[in-house]
């Protein structure tokens, strides 16, 4: 019995390690934090259910599209297609971040009517954020990051920013570029293929 449990032992370990893990970055204090959080994901954003406050460096070490969205656009049917994408690749290290963005004057529902639209319509379960803007002077905080780092500024709805799993910018995709195109999909492919750093 003593050599059973000692075999069990191990492994119920690591399983409760996994579990609590979460939590565990929660109470590191902040410059720990920090330090384990990409640059690109060391911003809080408020949760577009709720406007609950939340810390993009819970995903750190994933594979992170950021997307700007719109509830009245031509590419607003590509809710379904990341839809489809966060669903196929989650498992493997995706995640899809939606920030719905008026900028474009083609997203004027509060932020519940927005939560309601992208999961009644297209099923939306993939992370979703407050309304928010997304180029120029009133960019937030992240879309100023990622027009920095890339050069290039949403033009349009369903702009899309890839970044790997240490949180470096891959490549940036405009709207033309459906969640469905093969390069974007072998990039992100490429990204999930690279073993997070422990």
């Amino acid at each position: 019995m003593k050599t059973l449990s000692r075999r069990l032992f191990p492994a119920a370990s690591l399983v409760l390690a996994v579990a609590l893990a979460p939590a565990a970055w929660a109470q590191q204090p902040p410059a720990a934090q920090a330090a384990s959080c990409p640059a690109t994901l060391q911003h809080t954003v408020l949760r577009l259910q709720d406007e609950k406050p939340q810390s993009l460096c819970q995903y750190s070490g994933k594979v992170v599209l950021v997307v700007n969205t719109a509830s009245f656009c031509g590419f607003t049917g590509q809710y379904k297609g990341l839809e489809e994408l966060y669903a196929r690749y989650k498992d493997k290290g995706l995640v899809v971040l939606g920030f719905p963005s008026n900028d474009f004057s083609q997203e004027t529902g509060s932020n519940q009517q927005i939560a309601d639209f992208c999961e009644n319509t297209f099923g939306v379960k993939f992370p979703m954020f407050a309304k928010t803007s997304v180029k120029g002077a009133d960019a937030s905080p992240l879309f100023r990051q990622l027009t920095e780092l890339s050069g290039t500024a949403p033009r349009w709805n369903f702009h899309k920013y890839l970044l790997a799993r240490d949180g470096k910018l891959v490549d940036q995709y405009s709207s033309l570029t459906a969640p469905d195109n093969k390069g974007l999909v072998r990039a992100i492919e490429q990204q999930l293929a690279v073993a997070p750093a422990r």
